[in-house]
């Protein structure tokens, strides 16, 4: 139900009243004891209070109550996360990889015969399904590119997540007061967050971001952009995360190798986050929210570029040290996040390693910690095969835990920042999230980023999310799994 300007000024007052409540109360406590301490001759023995002048005890009085004070207002509240939607591609945006080298060979008549085969043994080995898709400007013949189309992609994406988000939560748009679009290759003016307030009509005072040049990992950075808003807004407050990418604006048009692989694994997608700091109709809580970024590396910064080629031909350049920058960015991620997840068992085993192979002999193994005892569900960034075999191979994940990013490569491609609220579409859709499971997201991006996301589940779905769940009745996972481990044992 929307509120109306006054009730959101109550509810603004109420706020103040209640984070002022406990101080006002802590200083009248500490006067009092003071006094009492005072008239009954305490102060003798204890405080001499009787031998201090006036100022004094009134710093003694106020200093609680400033320390007390100093921690509501910098304590963190706990940010949940009511729901999500992700968007169902239509059928008829379909594209199977036969189509897809069809059209590559068709459309693309600046490619020599060495570039066809090298993006036709990528595409063979990008882990892709039949069923990825492309926005319908890039099925006409021939393809469009440019402004219009972008624009169009974009608000066929957002508004068809964001009205399903609606649906699902049955919250007003009148009652958001966050919100945070990330949409890194496409930033028209307005910008979408602007154009998504003008859709639905959302507050005039709502607080507004749009983010772009962030990449694959947009989605989290969204995440934790929104939970510090939510943090300085009143309670039982909203936050709407909107994550997607485009495809229809930039047509690359040269030969170089690196600048055709975004072409083969990037696809069709988006989704659409209601976070609250209220654990009202909450679904998961944030517990942990770590960004890593390794900028300061020559080869890290270049990894991910938009950038022209030598003739000028503009394009987004994935580089071959992607694998290994992703790796040391996970690694120093993973350093930061272990203490916070890790029982205390395992946090021992590898102390009692480090201290093995500095006392004992440097060839020691370090013993790799098992995150599977203290997270049930992972959600990898689907970059490629390479990337979820990386991860999966860093942490010890077994296929089980590795499942829900290679389908979702699989059957969805590389949607960017929206992939990861695919994956736990898929985990939920399945039926394996249960209550107080904990999922980890990690997410790549441009920069070089390494973001990870710990949530807690309150409230398991009581229907499986639409875009996995015909998905999934339609064609066995096992199909799947066995196409996929082939396809990657091969490559």
């Amino acid at each position: 139900m929307a509120l109306s300007p006054s009730q959101r000024l109550l509810r603004s007052l109420y706020q103040v009243i209640v984070n002022n409540v406990l101080v006002a109360i802590a200083v009248s406590l500490t006067i009092a004891v003071i006094l009492v301490a005072a008239q009954f001759g305490f102060s003798e023995h204890i405080f001499h209070l009787h031998a201090l002048r006036p100022i004094y005890l009134l710093l003694a009085a106020l200093l609680p109550a400033a320390a007390f004070t100093f921690y509501l207002v910098n304590r963190s509240h706990d940010v949940y996360l009511v729901d999500y939607a992700c968007f169902k591609q239509n059928f008829n945006c379909r594209v199977p990889l036969a189509t897809f080298k069809e059209y590559i060979m068709q459309f693309m008549p600046f490619l020599d015969d060495r570039s066809i085969h090298f993006l036709t043994r990528m595409i063979d080995r990008s882990g892709l399904g039949e069923e990825t898709s492309l926005p319908p400007s890039l099925h006409y013949i021939p393809p469009s590119f440019g402004f219009s189309q972008g624009h169009a992609e974009a608000e066929l994406i957002l508004f068809s997540t964001i009205d399903d988000l609606f649906s699902k939560t049955c919250i007003n748009p009148s009652s958001i007061d966050v919100l945070v679009v990330n949409y890194s290759l496409f930033a028209p003016t307005p910008t979408y967050s602007d154009m998504i307030i003008n859709r639905y009509k959302l507050r005039s005072d709502i607080r507004s971001v749009h983010l772009s040049g962030m990449g694959c990992s947009a989605g989290l950075i969204s995440v934790g952009l929104a939970k510090n808003l939510l943090q300085i807004t009143p309670h039982a407050s909203y936050a709407l995360v909107v994550s997607t990418e485009s495809m229809s604006h930039i047509n690359y048009r040269g030969k170089k190798r690196e600048m055709h692989l975004p072409t083969v694994l990037f696809r069709m997608g988006g989704a659409a986050a209601l976070l609250s700091n209220s654990r009202n109709k909450a679904r998961f809580r944030l517990k942990h929210l770590l960004r890593m970024i390794t900028s300061t590396s020559e080869s890290a910064h270049r990894c991910v570029m938009l950038d022209e080629d030598g003739e000028g031909n503009l394009g987004m350049s994935l580089s071959k040290d992607l694998i290994a920058v992703s790796g040391e960015a996970l690694r120093t991620s993973i350093i930061s996040i272990a203490p916070l997840i890790l029982p205390p068992s395992e946090k021992l085993r590898f102390l009692l390693s480090c201290i093995s192979r500095k006392v004992l002999n440097s060839k020691v193994p370090l013993y790799v910690p098992n995150f599977c005892v203290a997270i049930e569900h992972f959600c990898v960034h689907p970059g490629g095969p390479a990337v979820i075999d990386s991860v999966q191979d860093s942490l010890r994940l077994s296929d089980s835990h590795a499942e829900p990013s290679r389908m979702t490569l699989h059957r969805f491609g590389n949607t960017s920042s929206s992939s990861l609220w695919y994956e736990l579409a898929y985990i939920e859709a399945k039926g394996r999230m249960h209550k107080c499971d904990r999922v980890l997201m990690i997410a790549f991006g441009s920069g070089y980023k390494c973001n990870i996301a710990v949530w807690e589940c309150i409230q398991p779905p009581h229907s499986a999310d639409g875009s996995w769940a015909k998905c999934i009745h339609r064609y066995p996972v096992k199909a799947y799994s066995n196409k996929i481990t082939t396809r990657r044992h091969v490559g």
